[in-house]
């Protein structure tokens, strides 16, 4: 199924988390917009990659920041810092997942949301 691509994303908090993204490097960043999926958790998912631990929680720590500064949000939840191969960062309508390479290929959330419109690939 060839997904249809949308313009990028336009809400602030949206361009914050991508921005935090962006400063630390992260890698293939996809936004998944859900709004139109019956019983989706959330409205957006954003995901991407690092290329170790070290990177993929400093990503979430910049998210974290970067949306504070832009928007005064705060995340609700996260989770997945033990570890760092799968670091989520949850902000009610946006849930962001920050992953090691091959972890993300064994999840493949871009397929189990097929679905979803993917919004343009944000430049890294």
């Amino acid at each position: 199924m060839v997904k249809k691509k949308k313009k990028s994303p336009t809400s602030p908090l949206l361009k914050a988390v991508i921005k935090g993204i962006q400063e630390l490097k992260g890698l293939n960043i996809v936004c998944l917009d859900l709004r139109k999926i019956q019983n989706a958790v959330c409205d957006h998912f954003i995901i991407c990659e690092g290329t170790a631990t070290t990177q993929v929680s400093a990503i979430a720590d910049s998210i974290k920041h970067e949306v504070r500064k832009e928007t005064g949000e705060k995340p609700y939840h996260s989770e997945g810092y033990e570890n760092s191969q799968w670091i989520l960062v949850d902000y009610i309508t946006v849930v962001v997942h920050i992953f090691l390479p091959d972890v993300r290929g064994f999840y493949n959330l871009e397929d189990l949301w097929a679905d979803a419109e993917m919004l343009v690939p944000i430049e890294n």
